[in-house]
């Protein structure tokens, strides 16, 4: 059954209230799949967003499924739209219309441009919404939707979801994606023709190599001398935990000393500690723990193709890690094959594994092209990145308002 938002107690959200600035005259409505009740890249992005703009004065209003206990506070003001947990990830859940609750509170807050971020029912109807006003839409990417059925043994289902996400986008003004790479997948796709770049930042204060710990590495179990292959990010199949699991395989039928560092939850949890008996599983870390565990690694083996940017990647290079990954859509915009660390093709476990030997036998090695990540990871400012989605805001209004006036 529906979850409505009186029958929620939820934390107070933070920063609702919007102060004088540049951008008092722009009124978003976003709505999201996922906005605070589980922890993780995309809403995390969402939130830093909505915080920068409150900062420069504009006024949000998000619509999402809500829950009693989220993983973390809410930046602006919280709508609870109707919503059941997801068939077999009840960690997850799925908005299911925009009832006549919310629609009387969109209609009271009226917004000048509608965010979208999440290609689900309430993202349908949201769209449909704004364009029988004539109010822009922005859909912003987040993830590769169309390859999760490949972890799930359905690949035939991927042409449906490609073209099932095509109408979808088609239908917003603009799309904004996280890098280079995935915006020329989605222009490959047809997807839009209106696509800018919403990358991710890294929090300078929190990930840089001073985190390293060797106290916290022996309290692991995990000697100074010990050479550590990691992994970050939820414990999930689409984040590439098989391919993970056989080059490390690899490593160790070849006799290559290493240990294994996973940092992170989720469902398929026993099923990786039981693929890698031998691995420190150190669980969900945040903040400074989760900086401190990053830097602690000497190599992050981020074998994913569903990133659209890779927020643990780039948090790794700010922790002065080489990074070993795949070869897909937000690792190429981030990782300089050959410089920084590895751009393996997807799936191809043994070239996974003789990257990872390699570093794994080099000190210096491991030192140069760590070195080169940390100063690529100093070109990402939140505060500039936000200002891009700002800007396209207003660029779509402005279009907008033209377009009325013809």
């Amino acid at each position: 059954m529906a979850t409505p938002e009186h029958e929620i107690t939820a934390p107070e959200s933070v920063g609702s209230e919007p102060a004088p600035g540049p951008l008092a005259d722009l009124r978003v409505a976003l709505f999201s799949g996922n906005y605070n009740y589980v922890r993780d890249g995309a809403n995390q992005a969402l939130n830093r967003l909505v915080g920068y703009l409150l900062q420069q004065g504009a006024q949000i209003r998000v619509y999402a499924p809500k829950v009693a206990n989220p993983a973390f506070p809410s930046r602006g003001k919280l709508v609870g739209v109707p919503s059941v947990p997801l068939p077999g990830r009840s960690e997850y859940r799925f908005p299911l219309a925009l009832s006549p609750r919310v629609r009387r509170d969109l209609k009271d807050f009226g917004p000048n441009v509608v965010h979208v971020s999440s290609p689900d029912i309430v993202g349908h109807r949201a769209v449909s919404w704004a364009r029988r006003r004539r109010i822009p839409v922005l859909c912003s990417v987040h993830t590769r939707f169309d390859t999760y059925p490949r972890y799930y043994n359905m690949a035939w289902l991927e042409p449906v979801l490609t073209a099932m996400l095509r109408r979808f986008y088609r239908r917003c003004d603009a799309l904004v994606a996280p890098s280079e790479s995935m915006a020329q997948v989605l222009r490959d796709e047809r997807m839009n023709y209106d696509i800018n770049i919403w990358s991710r930042g890294v929090d300078r204060e929190i990930f840089h190599p001073g985190r390293r710990d060797l106290a916290w590495r022996k309290g692991h179990g995990l000697a100074d001398s010990d050479i550590v292959v990691g992994f970050l990010g939820r414990l999930v199949m689409e984040k590439g935990l098989d391919v993970f699991a056989d080059s490390v395989d690899q490593l160790t039928r070849r006799g290559i000393a290493h240990k294994v560092l996973i940092v992170g939850e989720g469902p398929a949890r026993e099923w990786f500690e039981a693929r890698l008996p031998d691995a420190v599983f150190a669980g969900f870390q945040g903040g400074k723990d989760l900086a401190r565990a990053v830097a602690s690694m000497d190599v992050l083996f981020n074998p994913s193709v569903t990133e659209t940017f890779g927020n643990v990647t780039l948090e790794a290079m700010a922790c002065r890690l080489p990074v070993v990954a795949a070869a897909a859509t937000g690792s190429q915009s981030l990782v300089d094959d050959g410089v920084s660390g590895r751009l393996i093709t997807p799936g191809a476990v043994r070239q996974f594994a003789e990257a990872l030997r390699l570093y794994i036998g080099d000190a210096d090695l491991r030192g140069r092209h760590g070195a080169a990540g940390e100063a690529r990871s100093l070109e990402f400012s939140w505060d500039t990145i936000n200002q891009a989605v700002a800007d396209t805001y207003v660029r779509l209004i402005r279009r907008r308002e033209r377009n009325k006036r013809r």
